[in-house]
């Protein structure tokens, strides 16, 4: 039997509402997951290396205060500057159409907005995990 995927969920920055991602935190853990809440008010450092830390397998990040051109971006070099760029990251929260385009092409894997299924959100982790292979 293989190990369950790793997925530590995070909010960062100034963003005080976690309910959302609380609710994603437990869709991910009843679909047999290990999930790693890091709390509120966390830096883009802060959770690259706890990432790293806990060995996971994706970086899921909430961000509803509409500072996901700043955190994502810096997620994302820090993970390359850390040998780390193998860990997913994905994301959720609200973000424009125009701006999820563009944070996809900078390397984040996939984005959930508030309305998304949890099947959803559980098949794309999954999917996303097998399609990047072992670590």
């Amino acid at each position: 039997m293989s190990s369950p995927i790793r997925v530590l969920i995070a909010k960062v920055g100034l963003d005080g509402h976690d309910r959302g991602v609380k609710v994603v935190a437990r869709i991910l853990r009843d679909a047999g997951m290990d999930v790693i809440y890091t709390g509120l008010h966390r830096s883009s450092e802060d959770v690259v290396n706890a990432a790293i830390q806990e060995d996971v397998d994706v970086i899921g990040v909430s961000m509803l205060s509409g500072a996901h051109m700043t955190h994502f971006p810096r997620i994302l070099n820090l993970l390359k500057e850390k040998d780390a760029a193998d860990i997913i990251v994905i994301g959720g929260g609200v973000i424009p159409d125009a701006d999820a385009a563009t944070l996809k092409n900078m390397g984040v894997a996939d984005l959930f907005l508030q309305d998304t299924p949890p099947d959803t959100i559980v098949n794309s982790v999954r999917t996303l995990v097998e399609a990047r292979g072992k670590r």
